[in-house]
């Protein structure tokens, strides 16, 4: 499949996800390792925008960050 292609379904899987509670995992390098709990709050063309549970901050992400597993999402089950 194509990149371009894997993007565009890894986009409309989390548009699906909007609203939702959702567990982040983020890996920056180096044994850098970040999981937070937080909620997707909007997507745009490339970019999608967590809002975490602990903050009031928001984090955005690019769909080829989790093409790319830099960013792994676990959708809450309610």
């Amino acid at each position: 499949m194509k990149k371009i292609e894997q993007l565009s379904t890894i986009k409309k899987e989390i548009e699906s996800h909007v609203g939702e509670k959702v567990m982040l995992k983020d890996i920056g390098g180096r044994r850098k390792v970040f999981i937070k709990d937080g909620i997707i709050e909007n997507t745009y063309s490339s970019i999608f925008v967590v809002r975490l549970n602990d903050s009031h901050r928001r984090i955005s992400y690019s769909y080829s960050d989790v093409l790319t597993k830099t960013v792994q999402l676990e959708y809450s089950v309610s």
